[in-house]
């Protein structure tokens, strides 16, 4: 179902109204000049997981934009759940965003206003299908910029398009998603979810973050890997390694855990690590 085309209401700076009612001008700043911010959250039986750090990440991603949310961080996370009560909704992904609006079109966007806007729905898994089964990559030809040239730390528009270009080719040539390497030509992450490999020395590897977004699923991957016992190892990684690695997984809000069984000429086997974190982290996040 197209998103303008929903029962149900949004909350739109401050007030909650009527789904289809939730439009913004043709002249937006956000939309001519990507001057825009977002967060993808999931709820599990009734609670947003790590709203908190989510919100905090939203604040100081617009504050890396050059511009202020009109509202506390208290503020929005009560409005999150506002939406999901409005909608009656307990297991849903959300959507919080914030964009300059249409008070001046110029490069500038100081003195533009700021809409603040929250959605939520329910979404299943972000890539779908039989998820041991594992996932399928290309290479992608775009490379994670480096951080004297974007914002590379905040969750902002602007650095999703080239995200968008690659996915829709990799699926276009039959792939689920592709992997992104960064400016240096090292591992970075796929399109929206970042990477791990289980190594053949029996550590589990990953990108140093430090050109692309260090996700909170990521964060909580980390965690969850000392409270078993496993060393994780965040460094930079060479294409070429991944004929070391024995299995491999990405992460990230929408995706959650997700085992990937190719990526380009090398193959991966879904195994017992790649399951055991994703049924850690059903039991953390409390889903059913």
């Amino acid at each position: 179902m197209a998103m303008n085309n929903r029962e149900g209401f949004i909350w739109f700076n401050g007030e909650m109204i009527n789904w289809a009612d939730a439009t913004v001008h043709s002249l937006s700043h956000g939309l001519h000049y990507a001057s825009s911010v977002f967060e993808g959250e999931r709820s599990y039986n009734g609670t947003i997981f790590k709203s908190k750090q989510h919100t905090e990440r939203l604040f100081q991603s617009a504050k890396t934009l050059d511009f202020t949310i009109p509202y506390s961080e208290a503020e929005i996370e009560d409005a999150k759940y506002a939406v999901m009560k409005a909608n009656n909704l307990t297991d849903c992904y959300l959507r919080p965003f914030a964009f300059l609006g249409p008070d001046a079109l110029g490069l500038q966007g100081t003195g533009v206003g700021v809409n603040t806007i929250i959605a939520a729905w329910e979404w299943g898994s972000y890539f779908g299908g039989d998820k041991m089964k594992g996932l399928n990559f290309t290479m992608a030809d775009y490379k994670r910029p480096s951080p004297d040239t974007a914002p590379c730390h905040a969750k902002a528009a602007g650095l999703y398009m080239i995200c968008t270009i690659t996915k829709n080719k990799a699926t276009a040539q039959g792939f689920d998603d592709a992997l992104m390497l960064d400016y240096r030509g090292y591992i970075a992450e796929a399109t929206a979810a970042n990477i791990f490999f289980l190594m053949n020395d029996g550590k589990i590897h990953t990108p140093t973050p430090d050109c692309f977004l260090n996700g909170i699923t990521r964060q909580t991957v980390i965690e969850l890997a000392k409270t078993l016992g496993m060393e994780v190892v965040e460094r930079h990684i060479k294409p070429e390694e991944m004929a070391n690695a024995v299995e491999c997984f990405v992460t990230g809000t929408a995706a959650e855990i997700m085992p990937v069984a190719s990526i380009g000429q090398y193959t991966f086997t879904p195994g017992a690590t790649c399951q055991k974190f994703i049924s850690e982290y059903d039991t953390l996040v409390g889903k059913a």
